[in-house]
């Protein structure tokens, strides 16, 4: 199957599932790319965003706020090792090279454009890169493998997260059709990580602030998020992200109290405290379609 065929199968698969009742994972051919830094800036006190791309990011595919590149870096002794594209999908050299998961924040198709929003915190590899980078240097990106698409038909929208998840909160928040209704709670060091977001009129957006908590401690976030109330009759959709412990309660009431089907919510631990290079999916495969998933903020 061409390129081409097999382009307009998922743009076809992805108008379906849009258009029908339940969100689902539609996986989209995985390509390999080197993009070139076009120029970094911060976004509020918490992000860095690094804007990449020149020929590599033409044609890059992007179609859900939750979908993510990895980015690709030199080992320590300054090799450089790739995967190769295979199909649809990517062939990775053993060991696997080292590499960070990002959300694709924005993708403008007009100037091939493509920001990635990294939270700033020391000694991260990729913030690191994020602060010392600099227009005309090149960073190699693989994804994405596809994304969560949701329909438009659901009643009210729930949207939780920390820093971390700001980026695909954002997307969510500028992507969901402008009468959508629901809540969306993002939990900052303070009022200097807030941003500025496109939110739908129906949609409530609340700050939360750790005010010298840890990050990715406390329940603040979950209670908050605990206390909305989906109108009888109304289906609801519920994405979370985070650190997997602190969004570790709302797993047990969106399926208890709210009794959501599987297809109904996604919850994705993105970092875990004291873990360097956290990856969910080495004990959760709800993202099948990808088992080379690490979501390191």
């Amino acid at each position: 199957m061409s390129r081409t065929d097999q382009r307009d199968r998922y743009l076809e698969r992805i108008a379906e599932v849009r258009a029908g009742l339940h969100a689902e994972k539609v996986g989209y051919p995985i390509g390999i790319r080197e993009a070139e830094v076009v120029r970094t800036s911060t976004v509020g006190t918490g992000l860095l965003r690094v804007t990449l791309g020149g020929a590599g990011t033409e044609g890059f595919e992007a179609h859900a706020p939750d979908e993510h590149v990895k980015l690709i870096f030199p080992e320590a002794d300054g090799t450089l090792r790739l995967p190769e594209r295979n199909g649809a999908m990517l062939r990775w050299p053993r060991p696997v090279p080292t590499s960070r998961e990002y959300t694709v924040r924005r993708y403008d198709p007009a100037t091939g454009e493509l920001d990635i929003d990294i939270a700033a915190h020391e000694g991260g590899l990729a913030s690191d890169w994020a602060r010392k980078v600099q227009p005309g240097d090149t960073m190699h990106i693989a994804g994405p493998p596809g994304g969560l698409i949701v329909p438009h038909s659901y009643g009210r929208y729930l949207l939780v997260g920390d820093l971390t998840a700001l980026p695909a909160i954002a997307r969510w928040l500028e992507e969901l059709p402008r009468a959508a209704r629901g809540w969306a709670f993002i939990e900052v060091a303070d009022a200097g990580e807030e941003i500025g977001l496109t939110a739908p009129e129906g949609v409530e957006v609340q700050w939360l602030h750790r005010d010298g908590r840890p990050a990715g401690s406390g329940d603040a976030l979950s209670r908050a998020a605990m206390a909305v109330t989906v109108p009888e009759g109304e289906r609801a959709y519920v994405w979370v992200a985070g650190e997997a412990g602190q969004i570790k309660p709302l797993r047990r009431w969106v399926r208890d109290e709210l009794r959501l089907e599987k297809a109904d919510y996604d919850i994705t631990g993105y970092w875990k405290r004291g873990v360097a290079d956290f990856d969910e999916d080495d004990h959760d495969h709800s993202h099948s379609h990808d088992h080379d998933h690490s979501h390191d903020h």
